[in-house]
């Protein structure tokens, strides 16, 4: 009887092996933020503070063909403090010329390729439903259909030393009606661009999308923007601009609106002493809407914050962050006092 156990297994143990030889290399990765904030808004005499914990992990899987190419896909887990959420990602194609192509959930190339300007950390900010249609970042209307691809050149694209580019597009047919907005066909290029000028790494990065609306009465596409952005990193200094303008037909607010004449400038800086990180930063946008599906919207929305924060490296995966905002919103030229103030983030990040 000994003897057949050992050999049952032997044989599991040979299969279990196999099995795994046989699976695609899997890796994970993720982090745990823990942390306290508060916030003081103009519209409300005292000020409110509470919890703030979250946390993401996330798959990878991938693995080769005998001809070289590099198939990976993976999914995430999150949760925000409410529900837990599982994301699948799309496919990813790495071909042997380092080009990649993702399908599937594949995003826009202007936004993969906009350089990345400074900002404060922290999980601190005012919320709570807003109409106001200003644009807070330079990717404001980043959307397309799920079924799509985003084509990425190879390091030094066309012979040119420094540069990455993409092309990407999404095909949707969701034929929205009443106040519903999704994307239709949608296109994207984005361009990225390194070089040195003395001890300075200049990058500039950005591009263009435009995307059809799903429904036939808004007068707008779905998205129409023009963005790009530029930083210079002089030792451990970094300092960026960014700037974008455009129209879309938003529908993640209080309401789908038409938005037009939408800009935004994006400013900020970061400097690193040892396990120290200071960062600042800016935002100034500004915009018309409407809800009326067909008009243009004659007053404006604006928006305008400065943050500011400071990272300490407590130990390996391990971040503590002090991290103050304040913010100033105005909805068809009146103040906003509900979503204006200032707020505040105390907390840490402990990732693996």
């Amino acid at each position: 009887m000994k003897k057949e156990l050992l050999i049952a297994s032997a044989l599991t143990a040979s299969l279990g092996m196999a099995g795994v030889a046989e699976a695609a290399t899997a890796s994970f990765s993720g982090n745990v933020r823990n942390g306290v904030y508060g916030s003081d808004t103009d519209g409300t005499a005292d000020g409110t503070y509470g919890s703030n914990q979250k946390a993401s992990l996330s798959f990878s899987v991938s693995e080769t063909t005998d001809g070289g190419v590099k198939v990976s896909t993976g999914f995430n887990v999150q949760d925000e403090g409410t529900n837990d959420l599982g994301d699948a990602n799309g496919l990813t194609f790495t071909f042997t010329d380092g080009s990649k192509i993702d399908v599937i959930e594949a995003g826009n190339a202007y936004a993969t390729h906009i350089a990345s300007v400074p900002g404060a950390s922290g999980e601190q900010g005012l919320t709570g439903t807003t109409t106001n249609s200003a644009p807070t970042g330079l990717n404001f209307a980043d959307t397309s259909d799920n079924v799509g691809f985003e084509w990425h050149s190879a390091a030094d694209a066309f012979g040119i030393d420094g540069l990455k580019a993409g092309v990407s597009a999404a095909f949707g047919d969701d034929g929205d009606t009443g106040s519903t907005s999704t994307a239709e066909t949608s296109f994207s290029v984005g361009v990225n661009y390194v070089t040195s000028a003395g001890d300075t790494t200049v990058t500039i990065g950005g591009g263009y999308l435009q995307a059809d609306d799903s429904n036939g009465t808004t007068t707008n596409d779905k998205a129409d923007e023009t963005a790009f952005a530029l930083t210079a990193a002089t030792g451990d200094l970094t300092v960026g601009v960014g700037f974008a303008s455009g129209s879309m037909v938003a529908s993640d607010s209080a309401s789908a609106s038409e938005v037009d004449s939408a800009e935004v400038v994006t400013a900020g800086a970061k400097y690193v002493s040892g396990d120290i990180t200071f960062a600042v930063g800016i935002a100034d946008g500004e915009a018309s809407d409407t809800t009326t599906f067909g008009n243009q919207g004659s007053n404006t929305d604006s928006y305008e914050s400065v943050g500011a924060s400071i990272d300490y490296v407590v130990a390996s995966g391990v971040t503590a962050t002090l991290g103050y905002t304040s913010e100033e919103s105005a909805e068809e030229g009146t103040s906003d006092t509900a979503h204006s103030g200032t707020s505040w983030y105390i907390g840490a990040n402990v990732s693996f």
